[in-house]
């Protein structure tokens, strides 16, 4: 998973059994994905927005997002959504999410996906 540009480090837990990890980090990815920035026509996983997700033994997530530029309109919302994203996603039990802009987001990050998107080659 981290070949892309974008992925997120996700730091597993080893109480958690292999499948079940496995089919948690797709799914909070899939949630990541239905989070856009409402001036950007991507989602912020494949904006690169997402540095870390990290699923500890009691399945709660940590999750480390940027935004594009920290003056971003929706800096004060764009967490909520995410929180409420991935406590969605069955069998995690709380969303802690963390902004952060070390290191600043630069468009290196973006997938080739929201290349596309965004006509940004």
């Amino acid at each position: 998973m981290n070949e892309a540009p974008n992925a997120p480090q996700v730091s597993p837990s080893s109480t958690i059994p292999p499948e079940e990890l496995d089919r948690m980090t797709d799914d909070i990815i899939a949630a990541l994905k239905t989070v856009y920035d409402p001036e950007i026509p991507s989602d912020i996983y494949e904006l690169g927005l997402i540095y870390r997700v990290d699923i500890d033994d009691d399945r709660n997530v940590a999750i480390d997002m940027t935004l594009t530029a920290p003056g971003c309109p929706v800096a004060g919302e764009m967490p909520g959504w995410v929180e409420n994203a991935v406590s969605a996603v069955q069998g995690v039990q709380g969303v802690k999410v963390n902004m952060v802009f070390d290191p600043p987001w630069d468009q290196s990050r973006m997938s080739d996906e929201a290349r596309v998107a965004l006509d940004m080659w």
